[in-house]
C-alpha cells in the first residue's frame, strides 16, 4: 500500500505561479513513476506530467498544454514529487491529483486526495 499526501494548491492570478508537493509513503519499490493529473468540472482526468524513479531512468513526460510552463521533479530519497507551475492560465484551473504507479506485475496506481488549483483571469 502507498499513501500520497498533497499540498500547495490555491488561488492565483493568471500569470502567477504555484508549487505542488506530493509525498509518498508505504511500500515503495525502487522502480516506479510519479506524476500529476488534473480534472476540471465536467471533464476527463488528464495527464499533466510524470517522472520515473532514478532506478527507472528519471524520465519526464509533459502534456503539450503545459510544456515550457510546468516542471516536474522529485526527491527520490524522500519519495516526494513536485510540480512547479509558472505562467498559469485560467484553463489550468482543476483539481490536481498526485499519482504513484508501480512497475510491478500487474502495475498498480495510487492516488492522492486532490488539491484545488484555481487561476483567475
Amino acid at each position: 500500500q502507498v499513501q500520497l499526501v498533497e499540498s500547495g494548491g490555491g488561488l492565483v492570478q493568471a500569470g502567477g505561479s504555484l508549487r505542488l508537493s506530493c509525498a509518498a509513503s508505504g511500500s515503495i519499490f525502487s522502480r516506479n513513476a510519479m506524476g500529476w493529473y488534473r480534472q476540471a468540472p465536467g471533464k476527463q482526468r488528464e495527464l499533466v506530467a510524470t517522472i520515473t524513479s532514478v532506478a527507472s531512468g528519471g524520465n519526464t513526460n509533459y502534456a503539450d498544454s503545459v510544456k515550457g510552463r510546468f516542471t516536474i521533479s522529485r526527491d527520490n530519497p524522500k519519495n516526494t514529487v513536485y510540480l512547479q507551475m509558472n505562467s498559469l492560465k485560467p484553463e489550468d484551473t482543476a483539481v490536481y491529483y498526485c499519482n504513484h504507479r508501480t512497475f510491478t506485475i500487474p502495475p498498480r496506481d495510487y492516488w492522492g486526495q486532490g488539491t484545488q488549483v484555481t487561476v483567475s483571469s
